[in-house]
C-alpha cells in the first residue's frame, strides 16, 4: 500500500491460561477486557490510528469514494405516507442533515405539515443517535419513544404532548419495548437487565407520573426475552416471553389496562409461535406438527392448545413464517425455494389463498407499514439486486399491485446495465447452497472480475437480497457480488436454521468455502481477487473460514466479529450469554464444548499465511463488546506469517453495533472500506 509501510501496534502479553472441560488455553490477551483502563484506551487509539495511517496515500481515492456514494443519495426525498387513526404519517431527509424527520397531516394530506419528531434536532451536538421505537397514543396526542445516544443500545423512554412539543417527565431507562393501552395513559414498557442486558421485566406507566410503576410481568429463565407489544386491530396487548427454540405469549385487553394478563399457551421445549388478532380469535402460527410450521386459530375465551383448529396445514415444501390479520383477510408470510412469498387469505369466504408473485430470480420483501386494522391493502417493500426499494400496495381482495414509491437513484443509475442471478453450489455432504449475485453488464465468465462474497448464517435470519446503492462503486468497477444463503441463516426455515448452528455449526462455514471453490470454478473470480466480508456473527464466520481455508481470499472485511466464543459463552455474566447456549452451546457441557473449540475464531489462530484484513469495531458495541476483534487482532498480529497489512479500526466515540448512526457518518466509513479493498487488489485505478 506504502513503500515503508508503518510499523503496527503490538499488545503486551499477559500470560493467561484457562483450563476447562480437560482442555488448556492460551489467553494472553484478556486484559484487553479492563475497558476503563487507560492503556486499554490507548492501544485501541493506537490501532485506529495506525488504520489511518496505513490509509493515508488513498486519501484522495476515499474521497472520491465517498462523492461518489452521495451521488447515488437522494438526499432530500419523503417516504410513501401511511395512515393511522385519522392521521397521514410520513418520515423525509432533508440534504445535508443526518437524520430523518417524522412528520403527520391530519385526515388529508393537503392538511399542515405537523413535525412530531426531528432525530436531528435530538442529534444535536452528540456524535450518536438512534431512536428504536415511537408509538403514538390511539387519540393522536401522546408519543412515546425510545432513544440511545451512546450507542450500547440502552433505550431511554420519553413521552412527548405533540400539541405543545414538549417532552414530560418521563426519563425510564434500559426500555426495550412499548406500548399504549387504549384509554391513552397507560403504557406498558419492558426493561432490561444492567448487566446481561436481557429483558425480562414489564412494567405498567401512567403518563405523567413520577412514582414507582408496577411490575406486572417478570421472565425468570435467563434464556428468555420478554417485550411487549399491541395488535393491529388494537383490542389486544401482548407479552411475548422468547428464546432461540420457544415462545409464551400472554395477552391483556386494551381498555382494561389493570387487570391480570392471562396466558395463551405455556412454553413447551423447541417449539416456538406468533399471534395476531382478529375478531373474537386469535392466529396463530405454530411449529408444534413439523419445522415449517402451520396456522390455527383459537377462541380469544380459550386460546389455550385444546381449542386450536388448523387454518394451513404445515407442508414439507414451504415455511410459514407469520401471519398478518386484518378485518376481512389475513396475508401469509412463506418461504419457499429459499425466497420469501405471499399469499392473501380471505376470512370468512371459502376459496384458495391469491398468490402475490414478483418477477425477478432473487429478491427480497418487507412488510412496511401496516397499522391500519380495515386497510383494504398490505403494503410491502420490494427489492432485488438491481431494484432498488418499492413501496407496494397489494390490494387484499383482488391482489393487484400498486407502487406507491420508488427509491430514485441518483448520478447515472440505470437498472438494466445490471444483472442478477440465483445460483446453487453443492456443499461438502451434498446439499445445495444458494447464491444470490450480482454484476455489470456486459459479462463473460472467465475469472477476470473481482469476486466479492458475503454470508451470515445464524439465527435462522435470511440473508435477503435487497438493494443497496452502496455497491454501485463496486459494480461500477467490474465486481461480482455474492450473497452465500448458508446453513445457520433462515432461507428455507428452521430445519435449515437448525442444520448450521449446535453440533452442526461447523456447516454453516464448510457452506461458504463450498459457494467461494464453485463461484471461482465457474468463472466469478479468482483467488487473488476475491473479497470474502461478514458482520457480528458473520465475523465469526470470517474467523472460521480464515483458520480452515484463508489460501482461497486475497481480502476479509471482518465487522463486529463474535470471534472469542469460548471465553465469551463461558462467562454468563456478559450480556447475551446465557440465551446464546441454543444457538452456539453451553461449554459447561463437554460434547458441546467440543463442537464449539473446534472452530473458535480466537482459540484456533495458527502460525499461517492469512489475507489482507480489515476488521472494525465500536467502543460501546453492546452485542459484540470491543475486546473480542481486540483480541484477535492482537493474537493474528503475533501468530501470523505473513507480511498482509491487518487494519483495525476501532469507533471510540460513540457507535453502536452497526457502527455509526448518521447517513453520511456511514458513508464515510464505506468509503474508506471500498477504497482499502480497491487498493489492495491493485484496482486503484480502475
Amino acid at each position: 500500500m506504502v513503500t515503508t509501510r508503518p510499523a503496527p501496534p503490538v499488545a503486551r502479553v499477559e500470560h493467561s491460561v484457562i483450563r476447562q472441560q480437560g482442555d488448556e488455553r492460551v489467553d494472553d490477551y484478556a486484559w484487553l477486557r479492563r475497558k476503563k483502563d487507560p492503556e486499554v484506551e490507548r492501544y485501541l487509539r493506537a490501532e485506529d490510528a495506525y488504520a489511518d495511517e496505513m490509509m493515508a496515500p488513498a486519501g484522495a481515492r476515499r474521497e472520491t469514494l465517498y462523492r461518489e456514494l452521495v451521488s447515488h443519495v437522494q438526499e432530500t426525498d419523503v417516504s410513501a405516507p401511511w395512515f393511522r387513526r385519522g392521521y397521514w404519517y410520513y418520515e423525509r431527509l432533508e440534504q445535508g442533515k443526518q437524520y430523518p424527520i417524522r412528520c403527520r397531516k391530519r385526515g388529508s394530506l393537503d392538511a399542515a405539515e405537523e413535525v412530531i419528531l426531528d432525530q436531528n434536532t435530538l442529534a444535536a451536538g452528540k456524535a450518536f443517535l438512534s431512536i428504536s421505537e415511537w408509538e403514538v397514543s390511539d387519540d393522536g396526542r401522546w408519543l412515546a419513544y425510545l432513544v440511545d445516544d451512546v450507542g450500547y443500545r440502552q433505550y431511554v423512554l420519553r413521552v412527548r404532548d405533540l400539541r405543545t412539543g414538549q417532552d414530560g417527565p418521563e426519563s425510564i431507562a434500559r426500555v426495550t419495548s412499548v406500548a399504549w393501552a387504549a384509554d391513552d395513559r397507560t403504557l406498558f414498557y419492558s426493561t432490561e437487565d444492567p448487566t446481561t442486558k436481557r429483558a425480562d421485566t414489564v412494567f405498567r406507566h401512567r403518563r405523567g407520573g413520577s412514582g414507582p410503576d408496577p411490575v406486572v410481568l417478570e421472565e425468570k429463565d435467563e434464556r428468555f426475552n420478554l417485550l411487549v407489544s399491541r395488535t393491529r386491530s388494537g383490542e389486544h396487548l401482548l407479552a411475548t416471553a422468547y428464546s432461540h427454540t420457544s415462545t409464551e405469549v400472554r395477552f391483556l385487553r386494551a381498555t382494561t389496562p389493570t387487570t391480570a394478563w392471562e396466558l395463551i399457551a405455556p412454553r413447551v421445549a423447541d417449539q416456538q409461535y406468533a399471534v395476531d388478532h382478529r375478531g373474537s380469535r386469535f392466529y396463530i402460527v405454530v411449529n408444534d406438527r413439523g419445522p415449517n410450521f402451520r396456522l390455527v386459530s383459537a377462541p380469544v375465551s380459550s386460546p389455550g392448545r385444546a381449542h386450536w383448529k388448523e387454518e394451513v396445514p404445515e407442508r414439507p415444501e414451504v415455511v410459514l413464517e407469520e401471519a398478518d390479520a386484518f378485518a376481512d383477510q389475513l396475508v401469509l408470510h412463506e418461504r419457499q425455494g429459499g425466497l420469501r412469498k405471499l399469499r392473501i387469505l380471505d376470512l370468512g369466504r371459502r376459496g384458495k389463498p391469491r398468490q402475490v408473485t414478483f418477477p425477478e430470480p432473487t429478491y427480497a420483501i418487507f412488510q412496511d407499514r401496516n397499522e391500519d386494522f380495515r386497510s383494504r391493502s398490505f403494503r410491502l417493500a420490494y427489492q432485488s439486486l438491481v431494484t432498488p426499494k418499492s413501496i407496494i400496495d397489494v390490494d387484499l381482495r383482488s391482489g393487484a399491485q400498486t407502487v406507491r414509491k420508488r427509491l430514485e437513484i441518483p448520478g447515472g443509475f440505470d437498472p438494466r446495465n445490471y444483472r442478477s442471478e440465483y445460483l446453487h453450489g453443492r456443499a461438502a455432504d451434498g446439499t445445495d447452497i444458494p447464491i444470490s449475485l450480482v454484476y455489470r453488464l456486459p459479462f463473460q465468465p472467465d475469472g477476470s472480475r473481482p469476486l466479492w462474497i458475503t454470508g451470515y448464517g445464524a439465527y435462522g435470519y435470511p440473508f435477503e437480497a435487497s438493494f443497496d446503492p452502496n455497491r454501485l462503486p463496486l459494480l461500477d468497477r467490474g465486481f461480482v457480488l455474492a450473497i452465500a444463503h448458508i446453513r445457520g441463516g433462515g432461507e428455507f426455515g428452521k430445519a435449515w436454521h437448525d442444520a448450521g448452528r449446535m453440533a452442526n455449526k461447523p456447516n454453516t462455514f464448510t457452506d461458504f468455502v463450498a459457494v467461494t471453490e464453485f463461484l471461482q470454478a465457474q468463472g466469478y473470480g479468482r483467488t487473488e481477487r476475491t473479497v470474502a466480508s461478514g458482520g457480528s456473527a458473520g465475523g465469526l464466520l470470517m474467523g472460521a473460514v480464515l483458520n480452515t481455508r484463508p489460501d482461497l481470499y486475497r481480502v476479509v472485511l471482518a465487522y463486529v466479529p463474535f470471534v472469542d466464543l469460548m471465553n465469551t459463552m463461558s462467562d454468563a455474566s456478559l450480556p447475551l450469554t446465557v440465551p446464546e447456549y441454543e444457538e452456539w452451546g453451553n461449554p459447561d457441557r463437554p460434547d458441546e464444548y467440543r463442537v464449539m473449540r473446534s472452530y473458535s475464531p480466537y482459540d484456533n489462530v495458527a502460525a499461517r499465511a492469512y489475507p489482507i484484513m480489515l476488521v472494525r469495531t465500536s467502543y460501546n458495541d453492546s452485542q459484540v463488546p470491543y475486546w473480542e476483534p481486540a483480541k484477535w487482532v492482537a493474537r493474528l498480529r503475533a501468530t501470523k506469517t505473513d507480511p498482509n497489512p491487518l487494519l483495525f479500526k476501532v469507533k471510540m466515540e460513540p457507535a453502536g453495533h452497526g457502527g455509526a448512526s448518521g447517513r453520511y457518518d456511514r458513508l464515510r466509513d464505506v468509503a474508506f472500506d471500498q477504497a482499502f479493498v480497491l487498493t489492495e487488489l491493485g484496482l486503484a485505478g480502475s
